[in-house]
């Protein structure tokens, strides 16, 4: 494994601290049956380890507690089904937590919320009648030579600006006195104002507050009365306890009451997430929000301010509600989601969308999901139309990878069975078979997209295409956050050098801000290190 050593004078370290403010036929016939670099540290006074725990805030976020999905063998469990995830709020997260100059908890850490951050040039469907089809992407892993990366790619049907249908939306704003600082109401009140602007004269918006009791702060306002709206947004204040449930529940009333067809009825829920009147269990959250699907109405949550974060309510909520969790940070981030990514924000092209892929036991030994722990589905749930999974909007990409191990490799883990063995096939030239199941907005029975996997389009990982290559460098990334024993001969130097040699187009600088966040990691967690 690479070490990395790191010296830091005294200087570098003080302007650090400064600087931290079963169910399917088979296919195929089969039988039945980061670890962290070290940093020497000896001789470092205990006034400089002072000085890194104080760099580092309070934290008293909440997630829901992740285990990596593990490594599967192909003659026991050849079938992986999963939803997609369009989500992006665990990248801003962790570059918040980064920019404050600590290391994010694990569970903050979803890896395919981090991939799926960016946006990749992966081919757009001709039409809206198949609104996405898969990319893929053969290569070798960069951080085992004995395995490969199967990158799975799907880019979204974009809506012609033209075509874009009435938006008819509800702000449900949390003003509780937990909301008061710079980074919740204030933020929230500028992050939504940016939104408002890009709205049609055509379309509507409600806003709906709630702290001690909830109650309608503006009836649905045309797109053309923008002055009514902001006036409406300035005058939010912060005060007062949660009344969460009471909010949701009047958000979604409203919504009822005014639903037009053919429309994008949605709730963008903005919050903390600290939810402790009315209803206040997650669980009863969820649940209220899964009955309120049938409706037609989607629910977006956005989440704002840190140290009191609850991330583990808003991705229960924004899944149940058939919509997305965004985490806002800053302005910048506020005009990506909302005003540069709207269509993907609020459009939606294609619900429950599903993934499953068979792997040839013939060509490949074992295989892992990266990424995706809270998304699996049971084999069966596949064909089940009454099982939700995740939405893609307008023009938004979406990215699983899979590394697998080929049958004849040194690095498989898991030996084979003594008296079960592959059966022969005539498809080995298949290393799996994918399927995609989806629905399009307001219909009921999903479609089915098959493709299979070939082993010709095998390659290098130098050779392999670009947007495959930052998509594996932005996975490496997170799993090295995640303290990933599956990524343990790679370091955040051998990323950086991924990363920088994929960025490609980078229109908006995203993809130089990453690299400068892996400088960055590298700096807190020397001073992590230091603080012991």
């Amino acid at each position: 494994m690479k070490r990395t050593i790191l010296t830091l004078g005294m200087g570098t370290i003080m302007g650090l601290v400064a600087a931290c403010g079963s169910g399917n036929d088979s296919r195929y016939t089969v039988p039945q049956a980061v670890q962290t670099s070290n940093l020497v540290s000896s001789g470092l006074t205990a006034g400089v380890q002072s000085l890194s725990r104080l760099a580092q805030p309070e934290n008293r976020d909440r997630y829901e507690e992740v285990t990596d999905n593990t490594v599967k063998l192909v003659s026991a469990e050849p079938v992986s089904t999963f939803s997609i995830d369009a989500d992006t709020a665990s990248y801003a997260n962790v570059r918040r937590f980064l920019q404050e100059g600590v290391l994010p908890p694990a569970d903050a850490v979803r890896v395919e919320e981090m991939i799926n951050y960016f946006d990749y040039n992966y081919p757009s469907p001709a039409g809206a009648d198949q609104p996405f089809a898969a990319d893929l992407a053969l290569f070798t892993s960069p951080w085992d030579a004995g395995s490969q990366l199967l990158r799975i790619g799907i880019k979204g049907y974009a809506i012609e600006p033209a075509e874009r249908p009435r938006a008819n939306l509800v702000f449900l704003v949390d003003t509780s006195g937990s909301m008061q600082s710079p980074d919740r109401l204030p933020l929230l009140k500028r992050s939504f104002a940016m939104l408002v602007e890009e709205l049609r004269p055509e379309d509507r918006i409600a806003i709906v507050a709630y702290a001690h009791s909830a109650g309608v702060v503006l009836e649905p306002t045309l797109g053309s009365e923008k002055r009514a709206i902001l006036h409406a947004l300035d005058d939010l204040h912060a005060g007062g306890s949660t009344a969460g449930g009471e909010g949701i529940n009047l958000a979604y009333r409203l919504a009822e009451e005014h639903f037009e067809e053919g429309a994008v009825n949605r709730v963008i829920l903005a919050t903390d997430g600290d939810f402790n009147v009315g209803i206040s269990d997650p669980r009863q959250l969820e649940d209220f929000i899964i009955g309120k699907r049938e409706s037609g109405v989607y629910l977006s949550v956005l989440g704002f301010g840190r140290g009191n974060l609850n991330d583990l309510v808003m991705q229960k909520l924004a899944q149940a509600g058939n919509g997305h969790a965004s985490y806002i940070d800053n302005l910048m981030e506020a005009r990506k989601v909302l005003v540069d990514e709207m269509g993907s924000t609020l459009f939606p092209i294609a619900d429950d969308v599903k993934i499953q892929i068979e792997f040839n036991p013939e060509v490949v030994a074992e295989y892992r999901l990266i990424g995706y722990e809270t998304r699996l589905l049971a084999r069966e749930d596949f064909n089940n139309d009454q099982v939700d999974a995740g939405e893609i909007g307008s023009g938004h990409a979406v990215t699983a990878l899979y590394e697998i191990t080929p049958i004849d490799s040194p690095s498989r883990l898991i030996d084979d069975l003594r008296y079960v063995k592959p059966a022969a096939s005539a498809t080995a030239d298949e290393v799996a078979w994918l399927r995609m199941r989806y629905k399009q907005p307001g219909e009921d029975e999903s479609r089915l997209i098959e493709q299979p996997v070939m082993a010709d389009m095998a390659t290098d990982f130098e050779t392999a295409p670009e947007e495959a290559r930052f998509a594996t460098a932005v996975a490496a990334f997170g799993q090295i956050l995640r303290q990933s024993p599956h990524i343990e001969d790679l370091d955040l130097d051998d990323v950086q050098a991924m990363a920088a040699t994929a960025r490609g187009d980078d229109p908006f600088g995203y993809r130089s801000e990453f690299l400068q966040l892996l400088r960055l990691a590298e700096s807190v967690r020397a001073l992590d290190l230091l603080g012991g």
